[in-house]
């Protein structure tokens, strides 16, 4: 779903109405899972790269709350390397990994990394529902 999308001009507002309408204890519940729909609008399979940083940042959120001094600074670089780590393998390791085989074999080097794949890219057919 784009934000210049027919999908989006509707989701949105049905959205805004319900963060508004719900009492304030639950709009959280509402954000999260707009944003997992809107996410999953694209391609539903990535749901499951969100899960992985959702869940990693919801625990080091926990685990920040509950400790002192130098352990939340702690907590927090492992939360924003291992988000950044998820991010870099399934956006940016093909990029750099087909830059580096080119450069290899541009000066005649063998490089044996290969691409990854873990999910695989699916095209886009149809409409999806959100």
């Amino acid at each position: 779903m784009l934000f210049n999308s027919v999908q989006f001009l509707i989701f949105f507002p049905i959205v805004t109405i319900l963060y508004f309408a719900l009492p304030h204890k639950y709009r959280w519940g509402l954000l999260l899972l707009a944003s997992c729909i809107f996410y999953m609008a694209f391609i539903p399979v990535y749901i499951l790269i969100l899960a992985i940083t959702i869940l990693i940042d919801y625990w080091a959120g926990i685990w920040i709350e509950n400790s002192e001094g130098e352990k939340k600074k702690k907590y927090l670089v492992i939360s924003v390397i291992s988000t950044c780590l998820v991010l870099f393998v399934f956006k940016y390791f093909n990029f750099f990994n087909t830059n580096f085989a080119g450069i290899a074999a541009f000066f005649d080097l063998k490089y044996p990394v290969k691409i990854v794949n873990i999910i695989r890219n699916y095209k886009v057919i149809g409409i999806y529902p959100f």
